[in-house]
């Protein structure tokens, strides 16, 4: 065979493998898939058409294969999937008061690196415990002691929310999670707010470091006004997480994270012991009861207390908390190597 007849072979071979692929994800445009979601486990039935029962061993539920293949009467095939959330690749997430287990099902006519035909969605979601405490919690990282016999804790995170971050690289725009909780030990209930935070290039802050304000005017978060930066739900009065979306400053350079973290009454809330942020609508809502988000109205102003006796004789605890470093980087610019 001529050098031009093979070159004409190969593309016809891989029009032809296009067509194929092309029939065999339009054969799932209305998929018959069930999911049912157990307490720590799922079971998921997919049932498929004729054509497909040849390539059993190419259906997956994240990296799993079936646990049973059934050929139906019909001659149809039936992929039945029963596993733990530990395995399959699911992930876990916290989204507001749910818990969420997401993995996806996937048909792979070829081995990698060929790209899957066909995939699905597979989402089990469960409301969240009033007393779901995430496992990082006792101990976390960044551990510091305040007054009074007041532990302060700060952390960064995974993406999840389900554990402390495996790396300090951020890239530009990712979200990076900071946990910030205070061990009650003897004390009444109290509330866990960040008062100040600066993002600095510099573990100290001297006269000369650069700094970028991400909270400030008592508890408001000003990055929610410039980005998707957010406080997420609280799952215990003692503890804040801030959703802090990665900023431009001092990419590919050391970031340090310094915060004026303050405890209150619970009961206790004003202008200057708050949590405000920026949300959807565009207006700042009061993170612990938006029903008050009206004590936000001061943000874009000074929020000075209107009565000062007042706001002296409220019983706080305040300690300054370092985070870092954190490195994030643009992953547009190849002068950047990780």
């Amino acid at each position: 065979m001529s050098q031009t007849h093979a070159m004409i072979a190969l593309v016809m071979a891989a029009r032809f493998g296009l067509v194929i692929m092309a029939v065999l994800a339009a054969a799932f445009a209305d998929p018959d898939i069930k999911v049912i979601c157990e307490s720590d486990s799922v079971r998921v039935i997919w049932r498929v058409g004729p054509q497909f029962v040849p390539y059993a061993a190419r259906f997956f539920l994240g990296n799993c294969m079936p646990s049973k293949w059934m050929v139906l009467p019909t001659g149809e095939g039936e992929a039945h999937f029963n596993y733990k959330f530990s395995d399959c690749r699911f992930t876990k997430q916290i989204k507001g008061k749910h818990l969420v287990y997401q993995s996806e099902l996937s048909f792979r006519p070829q081995a990698k690196p060929k790209p899957a035909v066909f995939k699905h969605p597979v989402n089990c979601v469960y409301k969240r415990p009033d007393d779901w405490v995430p496992k990082f919690l006792n101990p976390g990282s960044g551990v510091s002691s305040g007054q009074s016999k007041l532990v302060f804790r700060m952390a960064l995170l995974n993406e999840q929310l389900t554990g402390v971050a495996k790396t300090n690289v951020i890239p530009l725009g990712s979200f990076m999670p900071i946990w910030v909780a205070v061990e009650q030990k003897a004390h009444q209930p109290l509330l866990m707010l960040m008062d100040e935070c600066v993002a600095a290039t510099t573990p100290e802050l001297q006269p000369n470091t650069q700094i970028y304000p991400i909270i400030g005017n008592n508890g408001c978060l000003f990055e929610s006004k410039r980005g998707s930066s957010m406080f997420l739900p609280r799952y215990h009065s003692s503890a804040i997480v801030l959703y802090l979306q990665s900023f431009k400053f001092n990419l590919g350079g050391e970031v340090y994270i310094h915060c004026n973290l303050v405890v209150w009454d619970t009961t206790n809330l004003g202008r200057q012991k708050k949590a405000c942020h920026v949300k959807d609508s565009g207006s700042w809502e009061l993170l612990d009861d938006p029903s008050r988000s009206s004590l936000c109205d001061c943000c874009d102003t000074v929020c000075s207390p209107r009565n000062k006796r007042s706001e002296q004789e409220s019983h706080s605890r305040s300690f300054k908390s370092v985070l870092g470093p954190i490195i994030i980087v643009d992953e547009s610019d190849s002068k950047i190597s990780l």
